[in-house]
């Protein structure tokens, strides 16, 4: 039941965000065919950093919370121990700065994930 819930989260998203992502340049979660995955988060790789900031802030002012990924291993405290430091991994970091988290939990309801994909689609980036 609650994988069941998951890929039922996961799968209005895709299916919601879809033309809006096209149109402003992000791409969605890719699974190949030959996978199986567990629906645990969904996100959207965003065209910069500064969108991804601004669409932040877009949906904080209307009660979404959305977050960023996580921090590149070897930009961590940890990794700068061991020597890592900023421009390491250009890829990673590049994706690290523009990938957005969006709410997904099992208690998600319909109504929640519409106000979270409305807010969305009514974003104008600037």
């Amino acid at each position: 039941m609650i994988q069941s819930t998951r890929q039922r989260i996961w799968e209005t998203y895709d299916r919601a965000l879809g033309d809006w992502a096209a149109s402003v340049g992000a791409i969605q979660p890719h699974v190949p065919a030959s996978c199986e995955q567990s629906f645990h988060m969904y996100y959207l790789l965003l065209p910069s950093q500064t969108f991804r900031a601004n669409l932040i802030e877009h949906l904080k002012r209307r009660g979404v919370y959305s977050v960023f990924h996580y921090v590149p291993l070897h930009t961590s405290p940890m990794g700068e121990r061991f020597g890592g430091r900023a421009g390491d991994c250009p890829v990673t970091e590049d994706i690290s700065d523009r990938l957005l988290r969006l709410p997904f939990y099992n208690s998600l309801s319909d109504i929640e994930q519409s106000y979270v994909v409305q807010s969305i689609l009514q974003f104008e980036a600037t």
